[in-house]
């Protein structure tokens, strides 16, 4: 009897363990998110504009002192921006893009910039296969992406963000052979692309509409 009461107050306070561990959140933790057809939107939270949410990456803040005042009109505009959310997504773009542009992936271009930056990176694809060159580029790391401005026009939001990146690039002819640069060193690159989007409408995807190299 004795021993059945002791096990029964050993789980009862593990089951209190546990529960203080994982029944409690403690505002750290990340959801996963589910498929999209099963995403059921929720109503954006309140949220300040009287501060921009201070976002850091392994290299430094991530907002340049000049472009704070644009995002707190960003966010003023539409309460579901996230500065920090649309950081990664600047940095997931940019690899996709470069990458679509490398191999000539008109396709890919056509729904993550708009039509004049589009028209630029298809006349550039053309060239190249005019020329018979091939790129066997690679994305090293992304050293930092810094937004440096910020702007509402109207019913539309312009960020523009700083990529600091390495990047491996080759370049071969029609019969494989390299006739520029190399795999095992990477080349320091600096780009500054500005993103675009509609605010609050019922595409969330921001597109490239302007690039640049710092």
């Amino acid at each position: 009897m004795y021993t059945i009461i002791l096990f029964a107050m050993v789980a009862g306070f593990l089951a209190l363990r546990l529960y203080a561990v994982l029944g409690k959140r403690t505002g750290h933790e990340q959801a996963l998110p589910k498929p999209s057809e099963e995403r059921v939107p929720l109503p954006p939270l309140p949220r300040t504009i009287d501060q921009v949410p201070e976002v850091r990456e392994p290299g430094g803040r991530a907002i340049e002192s000049g472009a704070e005042t644009g995002l707190k009109a960003v966010i003023a505009a539409d309460s579901s921006f996230d500065v920090a959310q649309f950081i990664e997504g600047a940095k997931s773009a940019y690899k996709m893009i470069l990458e679509a542009f490398w191999k000539g992936d008109e396709e890919t271009l056509g729904w993550l910039v708009e039509d004049d930056v589009r028209a630029g990176f298809a006349q550039a694809i053309a060239d190249r296969k005019a020329a018979g060159h091939v790129l066997e580029n690679r994305l090293v790391v992304i050293e930092r992406a810094m937004i440096s401005e910020a702007v509402v026009e109207g019913k539309n939001a312009r960020i523009t963000v700083r990529f600091d990146a390495d990047i491996a690039a080759v370049t071969r002819d029609s019969e494989g052979n390299v006739i520029g640069g190399s795999l095992s060193d990477a080349v320091e690159t600096h780009d500054i692309w500005t993103f675009a989007r509609k605010l609050r409408s019922d595409d969330p995807n921001w597109k490239l509409v302007e690039t640049d190299e710092a």
